[in-house]
């Protein structure tokens, strides 16, 4: 029995949910995949999963094996690399995330780019406005925006983004400009929430900060609902700059409480802390880091 491959096909039935999932992953016939999976279990004297109709469940011995088997495996596959050259040229795949407006304004530009000047990597980027495990989901850099917690990744601050609270020129007309902060109480407003309300927002600095109760007529979990509401004249949205930018520009929106916006958001890069940093990631950084950060310090100065 190859124990390696026993381990990949097994990491795949787990990743997949079923062991039909693997066996189109790999290419390899269902009953190979039950049989190496039943091999290992023989080989270790002890079940790793229980196979049911719907999924498959590990048991508390499969559960530490395959912490211990992504752990290995992960290990082998950067040995593979660096002796197949990869921290000698840089080359081979890397996933990104950044939030979706980001993504469009910001970074997809700078990819182009970087793609031009390394011929031998391919990047592929996932916008979401959620945050992504980056561990998880064998994410190579992310994009975040926002006070970091305390974590093992990697950060490297890029710059900040501030924000806007604004208004369509038909919604202002209607309804007046606010004046204050307030104000807000007599207007509709946009909140940018998920599945928790958040129903505050903050105004000002320290230690004069406070924040506004509002009640939105319409909330979004995306920054492209968000601004379509506002357009359209449902309210008064709060947006960070970069995602407001293109909407203002065009008249489509127009800022109002400026002088009494909170202090800017950080952005920074943040990656998975490895103990050898491919070439192809650091060459990305290198690359990448000062383009953005150059972008966000012209954003700030518009």
């Amino acid at each position: 029995m190859d124990r390696f491959d026993a381990m990949r096909t097994l990491l795949a039935a787990v990743d997949g949910g079923s062991l039909s999932a693997a066996s189109r992953q790999l290419g390899m016939p269902l009953p190979t995949v039950s049989r190496k999976v039943s091999e290992l279990e023989g080989h270790l004297g002890t079940q790793l999963l229980i196979r049911t109709s719907r999924k498959l469940v590990l048991t508390e011995a499969g559960e530490g094996f395959v912490a211990a088997a992504r752990r290995l495996m992960a290990d082998l596959d950067e040995a593979e690399r660096a002796a197949a050259g990869e921290y000698r040229m840089p080359s081979g795949d890397l996933l990104v995330t950044a939030s979706l407006r980001f993504g469009k304004a910001y970074l997809t530009p700078v990819v182009l780019e970087f793609l031009a000047a390394f011929p031998r990597v391919n990047v592929r980027i996932v916008a979401a406005d959620y945050v992504v495990d980056l561990i998880e989901n064998h994410v190579d850099l992310a994009i975040r925006i926002g006070r970091l917690p305390d974590s093992n990744l990697v950060a490297r601050r890029i710059g900040d983004t501030g924000w806007v609270i604004c208004a369509s020129p038909a919604y202002l007309a209607a309804r007046g400009v606010p004046q204050s902060p307030k104000d807000l109480a007599d207007h509709d407003c946009i909140a940018f929430e998920g599945l928790q309300p958040a129903r505050r927002w903050p105004f000002g600095s320290d230690p004069a900060a406070r924040s506004i109760a509002i009640s939105p007529r319409f909330a979004g979990n995306t920054a492209d609902a968000v601004i379509a509401a506002a357009i359209a004249g449902v309210g008064v949205a709060r947006l960070l700059s970069y995602q407001a930018a293109e909407a203002i520009a065009a008249g489509a929106l127009i800022p109002i409480l400026t002088d009494d916006a909170p202090p800017p958001m950080p952005v920074h890069m943040v990656h998975p802390g490895l103990p050898m940093i491919p070439l192809k990631l650091r060459a990305f950084i290198d690359f990448v880091a000062p383009r953005l950060k150059a972008a966000l310090a012209g954003d700030a100065a518009r």
